[in-house]
């Protein structure tokens, strides 16, 4: 396990997390729909790793700065810690954002309120992760981490320490993953198996949600499942070769009326990936080809888009996973921008 504790060389630097690592000059809109309309989504900021950590004074201090400029560093060091391919995550119980990272491979830990940056690599004591994609909280001091390469979801401890394992006789290629708080079933989006596997909060095989079909308008129907987001009775499954977002009952796993379809248009999909919901039962699915992020109501209706490709607030670059947290702030995963993207819901109050 790395970490960045704001200790130097010299001496120590206290260290406080911002989401305004990088100037956006050139940024005209910060919130959508258009400026004449009533804002519903507004940008927030972005974590890229090590350099969302700065000094409590605005500096690095002295040494650290003179040493930088012996070594001709004036802009990011080649050994800086920062994200590579983001796929996924969640904000903890602690307020921690935790992001699963198939580029290095690794889970980055940004405790904001620690001031601190930590990297876990190890899926259990003598193996490293190959491929993590989903991450979830199971309980308050377990995470859950699945493992594409590896085949199998991985039990960590709140410090990162490997725990364990399960569903490895059970999943061939697990990618999202989603706990259902009302139970704690922990739901598991296997894209090689063209369905959704339910495990128990011990790791065993509960049931099994969708069959495999290449018919995105046929309920139930999944082409590789990669995202899973499970919240107020609906189980939400993006269907990447079907171009849907298929969703399930979760009391009876029932397949219920699938959301979007396939299309050239903006609000139709191509290859959604990531997908989640915020308070009001608004559902967000990021379309990775178009490099946007489409927002639905909870009965399927399109509402808003916003994207295309770029490197500015509201533009993506092959975006991957997307999640939420209690102050409906809405976290995507812009894999090939190497950064999260965070957006604040804003309802009616605009």
């Amino acid at each position: 396990m790395l970490a960045l504790s704001g200790v130097t060389a010299c001496a120590p630097v206290q260290k406080v997390m911002t989401l305004h690592p990088d100037a956006h000059a050139e940024t005209v809109q910060r919130a959508w729909p258009a400026p004449d309309r009533l804002p519903r989504l507004e940008y927030e900021g972005e974590l890229v790793g090590e350099r969302n950590f700065v000094a409590v004074d605005g500096s690095e201090g002295r040494g650290r700065q003179f040493l930088r400029w012996l070594a001709g560093l004036g802009g990011p060091r080649a050994d800086e810690l920062r994200l590579v391919r983001p796929q996924s995550g969640i904000v903890d119980s602690a307020g921690r954002i935790l992001v699963t990272d198939t580029g290095r491979p690794s889970v980055f830990v940004f405790d904001g309120a620690g001031g601190s940056l930590e990297i876990w690599q190890q899926a259990e004591n003598v193996l490293e992760f190959m491929s993590p994609v989903g991450i979830v909280q199971n309980g308050p001091d377990e995470y859950l981490v699945s493992d594409a390469d590896l085949g199998a979801v991985f039990r960590l401890g709140a410090d990162g320490s490997p725990r364990g394992r399960f569903g490895e006789s059970d999943l061939l290629r697990p990618t999202g993953l989603a706990v259902d708080v009302a139970t704690g079933d922990v739901y598991v989006a296997d894209t090689s198996a063209h369905d959704v596997k339910v495990f128990s909060t011990g790791g065993r095989l509960l049931r099994t949600l969708g069959f495999a079909g290449d018919a995105g308008d046929v309920p139930g129907a999944l082409n590789a499942p990669l995202h899973v987001e499970v919240r107020g009775g609906r189980v939400y499954v993006t269907d990447a070769l079907n171009a849907t977002v298929q969703v399930f009952a979760t009391s009876s796993g029932e397949p219920l009326a699938p959301i979007g379809r396939r299309g050239l248009f903006v609000g139709n999909f191509v290859r959604p990936k990531g997908v989640t919901t915020d308070n009001d039962g608004n559902v967000y699915v990021v379309e990775s080809y178009y490099d946007h992020l489409l927002v639905f109501s909870a009965d399927g209706e399109f509402l808003l888009p916003l994207g295309g490709t770029g490197s500015q607030p509201g533009q993506f670059f092959l975006p991957a996973g997307a999640w939420s947290d209690a102050q409906d702030r809405i976290f995507i995963a812009d894999m090939f921008n190497g950064r999260i993207v965070i957006f604040r819901f804003l309802g009616d109050k605009g």
